[in-house]
């Protein structure tokens, strides 16, 4: 039996869930942010006070990298849920429980205090945002994408993608604000906390909105289409789990492939440049910090509209854009960067965010559109979210430890460059989604494996 096939959202509903999923996200990816730029700028100080500068900075971003560890897991359980339960209960249980974390981080002791335990339990706090940001993306950008049609679905689907780079303006923002109002040692002694502790507040006001919406109408028309069939033969669904590696391997391997340049230059552009351009070429915290605010901004800017380009000529098109662009723009971004200038590192920052755009943007549709209704949070959150273990998870580290033994950025820049020639070639091996019907995929011949009840 084929899904019902629901209703059009109306046009004022559809802008009330991209704000909801919007205002979630940017929470979510400010507590995420949050943390690596501190772990860039204060951690390696309070937390791993007995090690080398650098050494320091190296530990700092380990505990930073834990937390994309986490997200598979949080990939694998939100998705096994929100594919059984619904979108809308799994994006209130992650919201709270990354927010939850990020503001117990702003109370804890440091090293100088508890000694050992300090980034002992600053770690585990940040494997729980880990976990809750591996189950946040997924059902953000499906509760979009399944309410919106497959005209417009790049443009408004890369809404929520904007919460990344707003939440991580938010969180430079702030940053930045407390570095240039306190002194160094203010700073390093009580005011790093204060952007930690302000997420309590931003919780509730994205709770509130988020309680708001409905749940996702492809969503609930599946639903009830499992339910009948359940109901005429006995027969149940299998697992998402098992369903995605049996029908979808091939486009979880393409997801995770398409990701690896967008994850890592995100990460080298946007954390690692706060230790390149302050340890290297000796600029200011204060400049390095006003340069990714401000390519922030630009990067929020350009998403929707790389979304809306990819509604016209397709989602590879668009995200081959970005791969290509972004690999060769490596070493003209480091060369601009070494010139020591705000306008250089600025212009090297910004040029490197739009081109990151290009294939972040397409991303939330193009996955979405890749996998059927009663699997789609568990395939879209897999692809997304393993790969960032190998991707964005050493990304900072890897760029720390090469500049550490090489004292250059060229082996940084041929690093980026290898991830983007990994994304093309994922991108070779998929195929256009543009246009998708997402009902489609829940016709019978697409629907997740049933075995009987007797089985």
């Amino acid at each position: 039996m084929a899904a019902a096939t629901p209703s059009p959202t109306p046009p004022g509903s559809l802008k009330r869930i991209v704000a909801a999923s919007l205002i979630g996200t940017t929470i979510e990816w400010y507590d995420f942010f949050l943390y690596g730029s501190a772990a860039a700028l204060v951690f390696n100080k309070l937390f791993f006070p007995e090690s080398d500068p650098l050494v320091g900075t190296l530990l700092s971003f380990l505990t930073y990298a834990v937390g994309f560890a986490a997200r598979p897991l949080g990939a694998l359980v939100f998705g096994h849920y929100g594919d059984r339960l619904g979108r809308k209960k799994l994006l209130v249980l992650s919201l709270l429980l990354m927010g939850g974390a990020t503001f117990a981080i702003g109370l804890l002791p440091t090293h100088a205090t508890v000694g050992s335990a300090a980034p002992l339990l600053l770690t585990a706090l940040r494997l729980v945002q880990g976990f809750a940001l591996g189950g946040e993306w997924g059902g953000a950008v499906l509760l979009v994408s399944e309410h919106g049609d497959a005209k417009r679905r790049g443009f408004w689907a890369s809404w929520p993608q904007t919460g990344a780079p707003a939440g991580q303006l938010l969180a430079t923002g702030v940053l930045s604000a407390l570095t240039a109002l306190l002194s160094e040692s203010a700073f390093t002694s009580w005011g790093w906390r204060i952007p930690f502790l302000l997420s309590g507040v931003l919780v509730m006001v994205g709770l509130w909105i988020r309680l708001s919406v409905d749940e996702s109408p492809v969503f609930k028309a599946a639903l009830a289409a499992a339910e009948e069939r359940k109901a005429a033969d006995g027969a149940v669904e299998k697992l998402p789990l098992v369903a995605v590696l049996r029908h979808h391997w091939k486009d979880v391997l393409v997801a995770m492939g398409a990701r690896m340049a967008e994850n890592i230059s995100y990460y080298v552009i946007t954390a690692f440049i706060l230790v390149y351009a302050t340890t290297s070429v000796g600029l200011s915290k204060q400049t390095a910090l006003n340069a990714v605010l401000i390519g922030s901004a630009v990067h929020f800017a350009v998403i929707p509209l790389w979304g809306a380009l990819s509604d016209r000529i397709g989602r590879r098109p668009v995200y081959l854009i970005g791969a290509v662009g972004v690999g060769a723009w490596m070493f003209p971004f480091f060369a601009l960067i070494d010139r020591g200038s705000f306008g250089s590192l600025l212009l090297a920052v910004t040029v490197g965010l739009v081109l990151h755009g290009a294939m972040y943007a397409p991303q939330a549709a193009f996955f979405s559109e890749m996998f059927a209704t009663r699997m789609r949070y568990s395939g879209a959150s897999i692809g997304a979210q393993f790969s960032s273990v190998a991707a964005g998870a050493p990304a900072p580290l890897i760029a720390t430890a090469l500049l550490a033994d090489h004292g250059s950025s060229t082996p940084i820049a041929l690093y980026v460059i290898a991830a983007a020639l990994l994304t093309i070639v994922a991108l070779a091996c998929a195929r256009e989604t543009r246009n998708t019907d997402l009902t489609e995929a829940d016709e019978p011949s697409a629907v997740p494996a049933r075995v009987g009840a007797d089985a």
